[in-house]
């Protein structure tokens, strides 16, 4: 089944190329800027296509974080990437009902593990306690970042202005 899925997508993938060039060729597509008219046009190169398994990768926002002792610690609303977008941390939405007298904290990506999220009602477990989130400073946007992390060996996120 997998196969046959793999081999209509990339038929649909290679289909799409096909029209796009011939499209290219003819001239007939609408140019919503005027080129030169000296200046040679190169087609672009196409696109690289990657297909990744359903159970392969699956995406984090909105997921519930367990602590390892099975504690709700919130779920994920946020994910921080440094400007060499290297994922650095996750921003977690803690305590509270229903949104209510919730914060959000940041906490170090490296200490959140993925394990089994094949459903969207898995969880992700983080290795720090309901005391050690419910202590750590609020994130507020456009502030420094203070990173909670499991191991205390974070780098700083220092940016210039």
């Amino acid at each position: 089944m997998r196969t046959k899925i793999l081999v209509v997508f990339t038929a649909a993938v290679l289909a799409t190329f096909a029209a796009a060039a011939a499209e290219d060729e003819s001239g007939s597509a609408p140019s919503s800027q005027a080129e030169p008219k000296d200046v040679a046009k190169e087609p672009a190169p196409p696109p690289s296509v990657t297909v990744i398994g359903a159970r392969d990768a699956h995406g984090v926002l909105g997921r519930d974080v367990r602590s390892q002792t099975d504690e709700d610690m919130g779920r994920i609303v946020d994910v921080i990437v440094d400007r060499d977008a290297v994922v650095r941390a996750a921003v977690v939405d803690f305590g509270g009902f229903l949104g209510v007298g919730s914060r959000k904290i940041v906490v170090d990506w490296n200490a959140l593990h993925f394990g089994q999220i094949a459903n969207k009602s898995d969880s992700i477990t983080l290795d720090l306690t309901k005391q050690q989130v419910a202590a750590a400073p609020e994130y507020k946007e456009d502030t420094p970042l203070i990173v909670l992390g499991a191991s205390g060996s974070l780098q700083s996120l220092q940016f210039d202005h």
